[in-house]
């Protein structure tokens, strides 16, 4: 993991994710025979990970702004093994509070072993959203995190059929202290444009937005990652999604190394043609 990590930040990725994304202390500790203690500890070992491939970098490009580490901090659902993080389908029979006690001590073990933020990602439904962002408020005042949604193909609803563009405001509006970006995450990169188009309009407090779509390949929890054909060249898309307002831009399930490269170049395009523009028109060139 340490040389996955490591690989990922010389292709140009400023920052790294913690292997959590499934973990859960019910889960060890019923999967892997763990005790409790074992399960938080084996949680905080996914951030000592990280840290080893950013300090790995650091000490070989000493002149190099140093990779920030986010804990992964995926939904109830991944930890069903059902695939329904993608559906949240589990809202139905799921109460807000059961989704708090699976979530609290996951996140206590990220932020304890020294993560910079939180990645709360993949979530698919209001409900668990909600849950997520009223808990930082009380019990993790001092962290930052971004939130971002599983959707359907439809270009406008998150993955249990709400609103996401309405869902989103909402979210960062409970609580804009904390939140660094609210967006999506694991989408075909096709369906970014119709999802976030608009979404900050007439806003006198503009979103922060992140996209970290897959490949556009579908997963099957029978079958796993199907439609194969239907790939798509996610750098192709990334210029289009800073014009959006797009600021934390990546790659989720299926992205590789090369594809980090390639988001990188062409964010460094759009940031030299936005100061060639500024330049022309006789502006300040933004940093």
């Amino acid at each position: 993991m340490t040389q996955f990590l490591y690989i990922e930040i010389l292709a140009g990725a400023d920052l790294v994710m913690t292997n959590s994304y499934q973990a859960s202390i019910g889960g060890f500790v019923e999967h892997l025979k763990l005790t409790k203690e074992q399960s938080y500890d084996l949680i905080k070992e996914s951030v000592k990970l990280a840290r080893t491939a950013c300090e790995r970098y650091s000490k070989e490009f000493p002149n190099a702004p140093k990779p920030m580490i986010v804990g992964s901090v995926g939904p109830y659902g991944a930890s069903l093994h059902d695939g329904s993080e993608y559906t949240g389908s589990y809202a139905k029979t799921t109460s807000a509070e059961t989704m708090k006690q699976w979530h609290i001590p996951r996140i206590k073990a990220l932020l304890e072993a020294g993560v910079d933020l939180l990645g709360l990602e993949t979530i698919p439904c209001r409900v668990e959203a909600e849950m997520l962002v009223e808990l930082l408020k009380k019990d993790f005042p001092e962290a930052r995190a971004w939130l971002a949604f599983s959707v359907r193909q439809d270009g406008k609803s998150i993955a249990y059929g709400e609103n996401f563009q309405e869902t989103a405001r909402h979210c960062y509006d409970l609580n804009p202290n904390q939140l660094i970006a609210v967006g999506v995450n694991c989408v075909a990169p096709r369906l970014v444009e119709p999802l976030l188009s608009g979404i900050n309009k007439d806003r006198k407090n503009p979103i922060p937005l992140i996209v970290y779509p897959n490949s556009g390949e579908s997963y099957k929890v029978e079958l796993g990652w199907i439609d194969r054909d239907k790939c798509e060249p996610v750098d192709t898309y990334v210029q289009k999604w800073l014009d959006l307002g797009v600021t934390w831009v990546g790659g989720c399930c299926r992205t590789y190394a090369t594809d980090v490269t390639r988001i990188r170049t062409e964010v460094e395009k759009w940031k030299r043609n936005r100061a060639e523009k500024s330049h022309q028109n006789g502006q300040c060139c933004p940093k």
